[in-house]
């Protein structure tokens, strides 16, 4: 039998986004100065508003406002698996790296729907 998980650190969902956020910091660290306040910043925040939601809909008292912010953590996942592609095709990092950010995004993807089929009754 599983045990009630009571603290979002203890989510698998949440330690693998804000694992996929630390890679998206480290991978942006060496993009161009003249992206710091373009890119840069924009994977950044988004990357780590995943967690940030995740954390925030766990704390909700009922399934349609935790679904809310799963939703919004979903929208903040999609929005850096693009910017990940569109990093690539600027050479801003190999393809390689991209590939395993990308792998990570699926992961975190499978996980979020997951928990949203779960609140829908699906």
């Amino acid at each position: 039998m599983k045990e009630k998980i009571t603290r979002f650190e203890d989510m698998t969902v949440w330690q693998d986004a804000q694992s996929f956020a630390v890679a998206i910091y480290k991978a942006t660290s060496s993009f161009p100065k003249s992206e710091l306040y373009g890119l840069t910043s924009q994977m950044r925040r988004a990357s780590s508003s995943v967690s940030a939601n995740i954390a925030e809909g766990f704390g909700r008292s009922t399934n349609k406002d935790r679904s809310h912010f799963y939703h919004i953590a979903l929208g903040s996942l999609l929005e850096t698996k693009n910017f990940i592609y569109l990093s690539a095709k600027l050479d801003f990092i190999k393809q390689n790296e991209a590939d395993k950010l990308v792998d990570s995004t699926n992961i975190v993807h499978d996980q979020i729907t997951a928990i949203l089929r779960y609140f829908n009754g699906a």
